[in-house]
């Protein structure tokens, strides 16, 4: 390595999700003897990392508790505190951050910025229309047909996008979103779309100013219900890697037609990306089509990419924000990996939390906490996903008999799952 990392470094862990209880445990396995925090963290997180209680929006909060703790390294988990700055508040205060800055932040949080930016770098992407005005939009909707795309054009956490399959559908969509303010100042703005046809794939870059290195392709399932139906969610399960993806040559497609021009766009606008470039991809039959950008690593993504990583988290997060990236050789594990959302009664719609866990046997696999808390020692439910088991082998039926194993351990009223994660890989 060219870059030094200090003795027992400080890192703070920005988030309080599945995401980034398995960002913590990597940190964890680290060679560094890392001093882990975590804001706010959840009630999983806090058996590996102290645990303080700053919000992920409270920007200045968290900048300074990084130079009251002389953090040595602040990792962002979500996409909220990168909208909202903090990269570039780590930025002016001098601590060292993972996470892009704002500029950067907006290939997520406005969609229509990401398709400006994907149209001047000839990314492959739907084709598109942006409104403001809600008749505007219906009106495109009546002329283009169905099934089409609806998004909201900022953050949503991940259930802004309506694939439509009717006309009715569509509009429907539009008006809650324009009209009702479903998702508030987020949905102001919409963007139309063409509703590609294919597999999806998400593929996840470690970039730094020089360097985009990618990670195991996984697929995630964003539909509430098994056979890929209902609502969408914030996803609801993942396996990696994607069968085929990397002997077929496609992640250096996506490399070579994706990720390198737009970086290259980015950086004539005079935009430097640092952190973790995430291309959510349909597999057409003309090659892969970008179906969005976040600025962030992907959940439930993360919970079956870094279970597979051989390489040292920390030092690879610390090349980044170095300018590094090519000096650490990342690996992975010749493994499988494959993870079940455990959600509370009523998600993605209207969840219902507060209801006692019981963890019973779950000990097969890998358990990280998405939306829990622990109340006078009793474990609760705090959110509409709660708690994320992955399982990791040599073939995906025995990492899916690992997961599912934990799956049924755990309990808790009205606790839903789908039972078709990874379908019937072998």
């Amino acid at each position: 390595m060219t870059f030094s990392i200090p003795q027992q470094p400080k890192v703070l862990v920005v988030g309080n999700g599945a995401r980034e209880h398995a960002i913590a445990w990597a940190l964890r396995q680290s060679s560094h003897d890392v001093t882990l925090y975590a804001a706010p963290g959840n009630a999983g997180i806090a058996d590996i990392a102290a645990c303080v209680n700053i919000t992920v929006d409270d920007v200045e909060g968290l900048v300074e508790f990084a130079e009251k703790e002389a953090v040595d390294l602040v990792v962002v988990g979500p996409e909220l505190p990168l909208a909202r700055g903090l990269a570039d508040r780590c930025f002016e205060k001098g601590i060292r951050v993972f996470g892009p800055e704002l500029a950067a932040a907006r290939l997520e949080s406005s969609k229509a910025f990401a398709k400006s930016v994907m149209a001047a770098a000839c990314v492959p992407t739907a084709s598109y229309q942006t409104f403001t005005d809600a008749e505007s939009a219906k009106a495109y909707v009546h002329q283009c047909g169905a099934p089409i795309v609806v998004k909201a054009d900022g953050l949503a956490a991940g259930k802004g996008v309506v694939v439509a399959d009717t006309v009715e559908e569509a509009c429907a969509a539009i008006d809650e979103m324009m009209v009702g303010a479903k998702f508030g100042a987020s949905g102001t703005t919409v963007v139309i779309e063409q509703c590609l046809r294919g597999e999806e794939v998400s593929m996840m870059f470690f970039v730094d100013a020089h360097t985009a290195v990618p990670m195991i392709p996984a697929r995630d399932h964003k539909r509430v219900g098994e056979g890929d139906t209902g609502a969408n969610t914030g996803g609801m399960g993942a396996f990696a890697p994607v069968p085929g993806f990397v002997e077929s040559g496609m992640v250096e497609v996506v490399q070579q037609r994706i990720i390198s021009p737009l970086l290259n766009e980015l950086k004539s606008r005079g935009i430097q990306y640092r952190g973790v470039l995430y291309a959510g991809l349909m597999m057409t039959e003309d090659g892969p089509f970008v179906i969005e950008f976040n600025c962030r690593f992907g959940d439930p993504e993360t919970e079956v990419v870094l279970p597979l990583l051989d390489s040292d988290l920390l030092e690879i997060l610390w090349a980044v924000t170095d300018d590094s990236l090519a000096d650490v050789s990342i690996r992975w594990k010749p493994q499988k990996a494959i993870c079940v959302v455990l959600a509370s009664p009523g998600y993605p719609e209207q969840p219902r939390t507060g209801g006692e866990i019981q963890t019973g046997d779950a000990t097969a696999g890998l358990i990280f906490h998405a939306g829990t808390r622990r109340v006078q020692g009793t474990l609760l439910t705090a959110g509409g996903r709660v708690i994320v088991c992955c399982g990791v082998a040599d073939s995906f039926a025995t990492a899916r008999d690992i997961a599912y194993a934990d799956a049924d351990a755990i309990y808790f009223e009205g606790k839903h799952f789908r039972r078709d994660i990874a379908g019937s890989l072998k």
